[in-house]
């Protein structure tokens, strides 16, 4: 019978109707925790949303469990720890470095850019002031407690979970949780059937709830070979005598793109142009490749191979010579949607030449820059200041560490049996609405699109 087990709730703060900002709280009517813990990114609506109100009680929270280490599901741990969090984190070993990584330097973006608002007077706030410094980064790192995929942790009587490989990033993790003697699944984002890097995704049998992930759930990615499409916009802009602009995740993207450019330009498929890579955190997490090798397919050797031929930039000195120097070059920089970092500085002094090629190699989230630049913006704004676009813009989407619809399908045709509910979270509508369309006709499973502050019943 469904209600021979005392019901439990499930609440969406976050990731719901949108692919930033995941956050998902568990409840029984002991204790209570937080499934991963991100920013919210893109449109200003969505944004403000992180200034408000913790929609939690921190004091009742039993813990935190978190799916893999990108900024839109691990992002607001800080203010988290702001507001008096100091329970657990749990989080695989790699999850743990990279995420100490993204964390460092989004403060570190804060702080400039409150600097750079406050200095130069455009921002509305006065004084303008970062959501959370490195000092909030501080307090929040040793609250992380690592475990290995496939180790059953018990974090108290209502709950216990484990970790299985997902195949998006480095240390990435879906979680499977059970409680009340219900097993729930929470997908953190499934990676591809064929990853570059990863190896594919884990399987789940069975589950009597599933929270999926819906980013790519209304579209297939290229069949086309990242490596020959990378070659053709080298070629392209080499022949316009042009810069090639990739704005870059500094998590899997950035290590993708350094395997592929290196490869060509070993086998002389491209010329021996000069490679830039100005993401210092991007270069961080390339050396974590050789400390967590179960979490990755790669040798020590292609570890090594992907910074060869490179020159790495690490302060903001170094991208100023790099945009003096003339003549053809790759320059690889953060952040991958445009919405800050370094890619900022190259773009205002390139992105008005039509020589050059601003390629965009990842998901762009809506009212970020880069999914303004995709819609064929003529001009953006950057640090205040309005740049008009005449530089050529394309993307790739067969680098995506995300599933698309018919591997997300994939994955799920693992089950044994329906789960009783599936929630899709962490997509747009369309993406969202195509997804349960799908698994309703051909899988005929109960699905739910999650609304944002809504709480589900579960028994």
């Amino acid at each position: 019978m469904l209600h021979e087990t005392p019901p439990f709730t499930l609440t969406f703060l976050g990731g719901a109707g949108t692919v930033t900002g995941s956050k998902m709280l568990l409840k029984t009517d002991k204790h209570q925790v937080l499934i991963d813990c991100g920013l919210f990114q893109g449109l200003k609506q969505l944004r403000l949303l992180n200034w408000q109100k913790l929609q939690l009680n921190v004091e009742e929270l039993d813990a935190v469990i978190l799916t893999h280490g990108h900024l839109d599901h691990c992002g607001y741990l800080p203010v988290l720890t702001q507001n008096g969090y100091n329970g657990p984190i749990y989080a695989t070993t790699p999850t743990r470095d990279v995420t100490e990584i993204i964390l460092r330097d989004s403060a570190k973006i804060q702080e400039e850019d409150a600097s750079e608002a406050n200095r130069k007077g455009f921002s509305k706030h006065h004084p303008a002031k970062p959501l959370y410094t490195s000092g909030d980064v501080d307090q929040t790192m040793p609250l992380f407690e690592t475990h290995e995929d496939n180790e059953w942790v018990i974090i108290n009587e209502d709950f216990k979970f484990c970790f299985r490989k997902s195949g998006h990033i480095l240390g990435s993790a879906f979680v499977e949780l059970k409680c009340k003697g219900r097993k729930i699944v929470f997908s953190g984002d499934i990676g591809r059937r064929k990853p570059l890097l990863m190896e594919p995704p884990a399987f789940v049998r069975e589950a009597d709830y599933l929270v999926l992930e819906s980013t790519y759930g209304d579209r297939m990615h290229e069949q086309a070979s990242a490596y020959d499409e990378l070659q053709a916009y080298v070629h392209h802009t080499l022949e316009k005598g042009g810069v090639l602009v990739i704005p870059s995740f500094a998590v899997e993207r950035a290590q993708e793109l350094l395997l592929i450019l290196n490869t060509l330009r070993e086998d002389r498929s491209i010329p021996p142009i000069p490679i830039y890579l100005d993401t210092p955190m991007g270069i961080d997490v390339t050396e974590l490749y050789l400390h967590h090798r179960p979490w990755h397919s790669l040798s020590d050797a292609e570890c090594r191979t992907m910074m060869n031929n490179v020159h790495v930039i690490r302060d903001f000195e170094q991208t100023l010579r790099v945009l003096d120097k003339p003549g053809p070059k790759i320059v690889i920089a953060g952040s991958g949607m445009v919405t800050g970092g370094r890619v900022l500085y190259y773009l205002q002094r390139l992105i008005d030449d039509p020589k050059n090629t601003v390629l965009l190699v990842g998901y762009q989230a809506p009212g970020t820059r880069g999914s303004l630049l995709l819609s064929g913006a003529t001009e953006i704004k950057m640090q205040g200041n309005y740049y008009q676009v005449r530089a050529e813009i394309q993307q790739i989407s067969s680098l995506s560490a995300h599933g698309d619809q018919s591997e997300l399908l994939w994955w799920l045709s693992h089950f044994k049996e329906a789960p009783l509910e599936v929630f899709l979270n962490h997509g747009e509508a369309q993406a969202l609405e195509a997804l349960r369309l799908k698994i309703t006709d051909t899988l005929d499973w109960k699905c739910t699109i999650a609304e944002m502050g809504t709480t589900y019943e579960l028994h």
